[in-house]
């Protein structure tokens, strides 16, 4: 949401404090020392449990070969596992608080945390090699190689009465401290500047660097400025890449201006920054402080997971997929198993079949830019970020016609950054972007302190209702299954149930039964499902395989989606010219969306879906195809508002007619996803037994039909049970429910 809001913590709140040690473990946050008042520096350790947002003060056991940490400041607090790393800081030598005799420190420490809440004390570990010089104000950061799987402690920078660059490496394994060789060009000293990890990446910004402009380690009394210069380490390689230059010219304020003291986090593969100071000299009187939040999108994102499916009509999907961290929007695609009719007289635009390149490899920082279909930026304006809050998307690189409409009055343009010896333009000029692999610093817009509530899962509760128009946390998607009176039979028609054997069309992504494809459905709160405007759409088709006509493989734009749910009804035509283009040329523009036609969907149609996530970094890798079917029209509804009760050996499913029913309801059946070795063949072909048929719209699940429960995985685990109606005709759409089963401890096929 962009939100900003006060939480109402309560406990031992510690006194406010500032140059502390801070890490975040799973839903804890431990805060360590920091100075409390001038000259009066803190050893105390503060726990936060952010789910309760309840403070508790802890006392670790002191080291048994040692004193604990002293009170200081400025020192590097590092998590990894259950173990802290402390290194260095800055501590006050005077007892009077008033007279600050600064000392150095270059001691170490490690903190053992007891699992989920609380620690146990304090260590002292015996070190091998040469430690770091005593130091404030650095960074530490842990880092650990996927095929190497040895985590190393990376130290940079610092101050000790001057600014510091040098780079130290601890293996945790071995406890033996070393100086690796670099390569690149190494950034200025600098100490109050952040380091981040980001894949093999150390992610260093801002800070305090010396005056001169030869970069030289300054005296004590030098004069010094603040830096808005970013920079990053190869961990895998130790070489420097300097993304942005200490000199480099912003006039446009395009680039988080000069800082030092802020904080950043990174979250999945973006990096946001915010806050800190600006001053140009020593004079604490000429000092700025920051209000700004910046964030930086290092690669595109991950693909999604399958499209599923929440309702089926006769000419409209409801449609919802898991959610991407850190994106700007989604990329709907579908092809329709029917011909399309193509659409002519429509001059002048068209994409030709490319494939859209994948995130795999990282943010690519030494390639060429490439051009890929992108979003334009709606305006921002930092002073009034409300502006930005329900604007689709914020940050997607897209480039438009000069004609198209874009939400906002301006378009806001990247910088020009300098990457080794290339140049990375994300936008092409004022009407438009072209995408890079680099990586895309961007402003964050927030809104004013506003508490939201938070929409929680459906685990193991007593009662859960099962609404997905309403908000609520419980996972229901009118999943199609379009089953005739045949389909369904059974070799059982008793409670008990029995495998369908002899139709295949309550199993998932069956294109060749009558059923209507399903596919698992998220948990899911109020679906937003309004699409973009058609100027926020582009598109992103997939080139088909040499064999496969052009024609007969083609993928259809939906739309462009902030959330990620969507009601389809339509998909956008293009031009006939255009689909017979088989190559893509540098630079084609993206088609002008307002002169497209649409297609309706049509009744009892196969339609095939994809989504792809978009960031800062362009347009990720599409996800697995998922296949539903529209609904036949005279078949009943699915049965909607689905409630599970829970009993101590049992459940109790409860359900409300079809809202729209066609005909009279002779039945209901409910079926249950069920344990099988055709599971451990195909785990996406769900086998189902029916555990209930009748007139009621209710039944009974034992523990004994429970035991025999599939749990999918597919997201996060869940019991899949289904419930159908029957008129005249036969069966019609089943509405699917997950029940969230939180942990669970068998493994999954």
């Amino acid at each position: 949401t962009n939100q900003w809001f006060l939480p109402a913590v309560r406990g031992d709140i510690p006194p406010g404090c500032a140059a502390h040690g801070f890490v975040c473990d799973g839903t804890r946050i431990l805060v360590f020392g920091g100075m409390v008042e001038y000259g009066r520096y803190s050893n105390d350790l503060y726990e936060l449990q952010a789910s309760r947002w309840l403070w508790k003060k802890v006392k670790p056991q002191a080291p048994s070969n040692g004193s604990p940490p002293c009170p200081r400041l400025g020192h590097s607090f590092s998590l990894y596992g259950n173990k802290c790393y402390l290194f260095g800081g800055l501590a006050n030598e005077s007892e009077d608080s008033n007279n600050n005799v600064p000392r150095y420190l270059n001691d170490f420490y490690e903190l053992e945390l007891q699992h989920g809440s609380g620690v146990v004390g304090w260590s002292i570990p015996v070190t091998k090699g040469i430690l770091p010089s005593p130091r404030e104000s650095h960074t530490a950061i842990v880092y650990c190689r996927k095929d190497v799987g040895s985590p190393k402690m990376y130290i940079f920078g610092g101050m000790c009465g001057c600014r510091l660059n040098d780079l130290w490496e601890l293996d945790i394994e071995t406890m033996t401290w070393s100086r690796p060789e670099t390569k690149g060009t190494v950034p200025l000293p600098r100490s109050l500047h952040t380091a981040n990890v980001i894949g093999n990446k150390m992610y260093v910004f801002g800070g305090w660097v010396p005056q001169s402009a030869g970069g030289e380690i300054s005296s004590p009394d030098g004069e010094w400025k603040c830096t808005g210069s970013f920079s990053y380490l190869n961990l895998d390689t130790t070489e420097w890449i300097g993304l942005i230059s200490d000199c480099q010219e912003d006039k446009s304020n395009l680039l988080p201006g000069p800082r030092a003291g802020h904080c950043a986090v990174a979250v999945g593969t973006r990096l946001y920054i915010w806050s800190g100071r600006d001053g140009y000299r020593k004079a604490w009187n000429n000092q700025v402080c920051c209000k700004d939040l910046w964030y930086l999108d290092t690669e595109r994102p991950l693909a999604p997971s399958q499209v599923q499916l929440i309702r089926a009509t006769t000419n409209s999907f409801q449609l919802k997929w898991d959610e991407v961290p850190t994106v700007e929007g989604y990329l709907l695609q579908l092809h329709a198993d029917s011909p399309v009719p193509p659409v002519a007289g429509i001059p002048g635009t068209g994409v030709p079949e490319a494939s859209v390149p994948s995130s795999q490899g990282g943010c690519s920082l030494h390639q060429s830019p490439q051009s890929l279909p992108s979003v334009p930026y709606p305006e921002m304006k930092m002073d009034h970020p409300s502006q930005t809050n329900n604007l689709i998307p914020n940050n997607v690189q897209v480039s438009l016609p000069s004609n198209a409409k874009v939400e906002g009055k301006e378009k806001v343009a990247a910088p020009e950054n300098k990457v080794t010896k290339e140049t990375m333009k994300n936008h092409a000029d004022a009407t438009g972007f072209k995408e890079s692999n680099a990586p895309s610093l961007l402003p964050v817009c927030t809104s004013s302190a506003q508490t939201s509530a938070n929409v929680g899962e459906l685990h193991d509760l007593d009662k859960q209702t099962v609404n997905p128009d309403a908000s609520v946390s419980s996972t229901v998607s009118s999943a199609q299954t379009m089953v005739t009176q045949q389909a369904v039979k059974t070799e059982s028609s008793s409670t008990n149930g029995a495998v369908v054997k002899d139709e295949t069309s309550l199993t998932t992504f069956n294109s060749k039964s009558e059923a209507a494809e399903t596919a698992c459905v998220m948990p899911s709160a109020r679906v937003n499902t309004g699409q973009t405007n058609d100027s926020h759409s582009s598109r992103a088709p997939q080139r088909p395989p040499a064999a496969v006509k052009a024609r007969d493989r083609r993928w259809y734009d939906v739309g462009i989606f902030k959330n990620n749910s969507a009601v389809v009804s339509q998909f956008y035509l293009l031009p006939e010219e255009t689909l017979n283009i088989n190559s893509k040329t540098e630079g084609e523009d993206v088609p002008d969306y307002r002169l497209l036609k649409k297609q309706d969907l049509l009744p009892g149609t196969v339609y095939r879906f994809r989504v792809a996530a978009i960031n800062g970094c362009g347009v990720g890798p599409f996800s697995k195809i998922s296949e539903f079917k529209t609904c036949i029209p005279g078949f009943p509804g699915a049965p909607s508002t689905v409630k599970i009760t829970k009993s101590v050996d049992c459940i109790h499913l409860s359900w409300e007619p079809p809202a729209s029913p066609s005909g009279n309801i002779l039945e209901y059946s409910a079926y249950l996803a069920i344990r099988s070795t055709q599971l451990q063949e195909n785990p996406s072909q769900l086998v189902f037994m029916r555990i209930y048929c009748g007139l009621k719209t209710s039944c009974i699940v034992t523990a004994a039909q429970l035991s025999n429960a599939h749990v999918d995985y597919t997201s996060r685990p869940a019991i899949v049970f289904r419930i159908s109606a029957k008129n005249e005709r036969g069966y019609g759409p089943a509405t699917q429910v997950r029940w969230l089963q939180g942990k669970v401890t068998s493994t999954h096929s």
